[in-house]
């Protein structure tokens, strides 16, 4: 198969689903079609750019290719992320002066709160779905984070 052939049609839908959209209320868009994913994000204030950039990974995910190794097995990446369930600011902490709901180390449970995320001036709690324990706060406190973002990971228990 021609890469131009393959790229086409998928420019074609992109193209046309922006069209669509234009003058719309609707801010965010996500479609899945054949395997592949598609989320458009509008915001007023930016011009968009289309980029084909479509990634095939023909080795299994447990194994990684290390520049000047060779390929060696890697252990699988065990940690379950905590995700962004909508668009927002995201906060660590219930006030500007409390401690953060959670720390690197620290145990969750499910159901714990373990950030905020400020959509639309509501304050979203954000809930653990997973027990374990917190290896990584991957989002920065003060920061737009996007729906299914990764916030924070935890290594189950």
């Amino acid at each position: 198969m021609d890469i131009e052939e393959y790229e086409t049609p998928w420019i074609k839908r992109v193209e046309e689903l922006i069209r669509l959209l234009e003058g719309s209320s609707i801010g965010e868009l996500e479609l899945t079609e054949a395997g592949t994913e598609i989320i458009i994000r509008r915001r007023p204030d930016l011009m968009m750019v289309s980029v084909l950039n479509q990634q095939v990974s023909l080795a299994p995910s447990a194994i990684q290719v290390v520049p000047g190794s060779g390929v060696q097995q890697v252990q699988e990446d065990r940690n379950l992320p905590i995700l962004a369930p909508t668009t927002g600011v995201y906060y660590s902490a219930p006030s500007p002066n409390s401690s953060a709901f959670v720390h690197p180390g620290d145990i969750v449970q499910v159901g714990q709160v373990v950030a905020l995320i400020e959509a639309m001036k509501v304050f979203n709690e954000i809930q653990s779905e997973v027990s374990g324990r917190v290896v990584e706060m991957v989002a920065i406190n003060g920061e737009v984070v996007h729906k299914g973002d990764a916030l924070i990971k935890v290594e189950p228990l």
